[in-house]
């Protein structure tokens, strides 16, 4: 019955004069969302209210899930659009909606009107109160309940005349790219795709970079990376991912420095060249997977130890989150079956039996020094043979 989806937001309501821009970010967000739905939509806008309508047949289903993941709905109402031809009219239309959307009558409702529209000639008290007598006449199984009824229906005065009974929710958050971009260090882990969603929930737009060590990593690991990207770009949008060769670097710091300094040593190269790659696109900060103390390169010595070779902020939206709080985000945006899959990434190969957890700069700094040889060499073929991935969203289920 329903042919049409009345979006509400939350932030953008209070962003002033500015707020039409963001009510525009989220336009073309939705529109991304539902390029790959059967049918064809018009999206618009009007006072506060975003609408979209059905031009012909559509999937719901696949429309619904697709809205669900924009950031910056908080609300998606099926609604009845109807013309406004006179409060009898509108008493029938009323009626059925409600005959359509609930068969089994036997709940209770209330009525609540929102006059937007003020030369309308009733008010929204009166309209209530007619409106709520009507349908008692016509379904007299119905019973008012002003408190806590099985149906809210709401009656919106508008250019057309709004009514729906139902808020859906949505992910919240901020309209991606109204918050700048960011570059994820994307793993084949649990975390790191969960960064990237948080992040990206903020308004952020993000590209990736991915640490590949062929041949101690498999292709399936590349693809499994692909596969996380592909299930963040449902919430992010198209994400650029950069596929960097990193087994030589690795395999260099391996032989030249401490073993125990390895996690620290490799990290520092990792965030060095994702460096490169933010700043080459315009990127104004690295964002990570990491939460204190989750694992030896993650206490406050060590994520000190990465931070000082960076001269752009590193965004951590995990920092205070345990892992049970992670996994839970992960399952909720579809990211953790992928994440489990048992294809090794580059971190976990080259880890030491006992890794250093407070790392002092001064002997990382020394230890570097092993690597002044062929290092920038290293670093400069790896960032010019970086593969480019451009990753859309897989709006699969």
């Amino acid at each position: 019955m329903f042919k049409a989806f009345l979006i509400k937001y939350g932030e953008i309501g209070i962003k002033g004069k500015n707020r039409h821009l963001f009510e525009d970010a989220l336009i073309r967000q939705i529109k991304y969302a539902l390029k790959p739905v059967e049918g064809e939509f018009q999206v618009t806008k009007e006072q506060g209210r975003i609408y979209i309508e059905a031009l012909g047949a559509f999937d719901y289903d696949e429309a619904l899930a697709s809205l669900q993941c924009v950031f910056g709905i908080v609300g998606i109402c099926p609604v009845v659009l109807a013309e406004d031809e006179g409060f009898e009219k509108l008493a029938e239309d009323v009626a059925a909606y409600m005959d359509a959307r609930y068969p089994d009558k036997r709940k209770t409702f209330k009525v609540e009107t929102r006059r937007a529209r003020k030369s309308y000639p009733l008010t929204s008290m009166e309209i209530n109160a007619e409106l709520g007598g009507r349908l008692l006449h016509t379904f007299p199984e119905l019973k008012v309940d002003v408190h806590n009824p099985d149906i809210m229906l709401h009656v919106e005065i508008r250019k057309k005349i709004n009514i729906y009974s139902e808020t859906l929710p949505g992910p919240g958050g901020m309209p991606v790219g109204t918050n700048g971009k960011g570059m994820l260090l994307l793993s084949g882990g649990i975390d790191s795709p969960v960064a990237g969603y948080m992040i990206a929930k903020r308004g952020v737009k993000i590209d990736a970079v991915y640490f590949h060590a062929p041949p101690y990593t498999s292709e399936r690991a590349k693809q499994k990376v692909v596969d996380l990207a592909k299930i963040v770009a449902k919430y992010a949008g198209p994400i650029y991912l950069k596929v960097v060769n990193f087994t030589d670097i690795q395999m260099y710091i391996y032989e030249k420095c401490p073993h125990e300094e390895l996690t620290i040593i490799m990290r520092r190269y990792m965030m060095r060249i994702a460096e490169h790659f933010a700043k080459e696109t315009n990127s104004l900060g690295l964002i990570t997977g990491e939460s204190i103390g989750q694992v030896a390169s993650q206490t406050m010595q060590s994520l000190a130890a990465t931070n000082e070779v960076c001269g752009i902020p590193v965004y951590r939206p995990l920092i205070g989150f345990d892992k049970q709080e992670i996994i839970a985000v992960s399952e909720k945006i579809g990211t953790y079956e992928t994440s489990i899959l048992p294809y090794e990434d580059c971190c976990t190969i080259f880890v030491a039996k006992h890794p250093v957890t407070k790392p002092n700069l001064k002997i990382i700094r020394r230890s570097e020094t092993h690597l002044q040889e062929k290092i920038k060499e290293m670093v400069k073929t790896a960032i010019e043979t970086a593969e480019t991935i451009i990753v859309e969203a897989d709006m699969d289920p």
